[in-house]
């Protein structure tokens, strides 16, 4: 795992201000304030990356990635962001190396990692592939469930 100069690796989450403002730099949906501020203590396990020597090196993440699940037999990669002005710097790899070192480290075997994403050809590096035909990924938003 190697950052480029000037960045650290952190093992934790962002502050709940700093993950919304995170995924918005790197153009993603946003998340509600009370959903980001109930999920993040959930984190199963989660990286951050700051820059360094420009003032208070915790004050800006530029960005993260974490993993939730049942910490046994399923685990899902989320909220992987890069802002937009550090991308393509090797920010996103390291994070995910970080990742995938600690469920090599922590997950038993037989438990099932998976993630829903948005780019083409990064995570194809740690074994990750498109589980169809043999099962498709589905996701609905919470305001769209509906009891039938």
């Amino acid at each position: 795992m190697s950052l480029p100069t000037g960045y650290a690796l952190r093992e934790s989450t962002p502050s709940v201000a700093a993950f919304i403002r995170l995924r918005r730099a790197a153009g993603m949906a946003d998340r509600s304030r009370e959903a980001v501020a109930r999920g993040l203590p959930n984190t199963t396990y989660g990286v951050h990356v700051v820059e360094v020597g420009r003032g208070d090196p915790g004050d800006e993440p530029v960005g993260m990635a974490r993993i939730v699940g049942d910490g046994g037999s399923v685990f899902h990669v989320s909220d992987m962001a890069v802002a937009d002005a550090h991308q393509g710097r090797g920010i996103g790899t390291a994070m995910m190396d970080a990742l995938v070192a600690w469920l090599r480290g922590n997950a038993p075997d037989g438990g099932y990692v998976n993630l829903l994403a948005d780019v083409d050809g990064f995570y194809e590096r740690w074994g990750f592939e498109e589980s169809a035909p043999a099962s498709k990924g589905m996701w609905v938003r919470t305001e769209a469930l509906s009891e039938r």
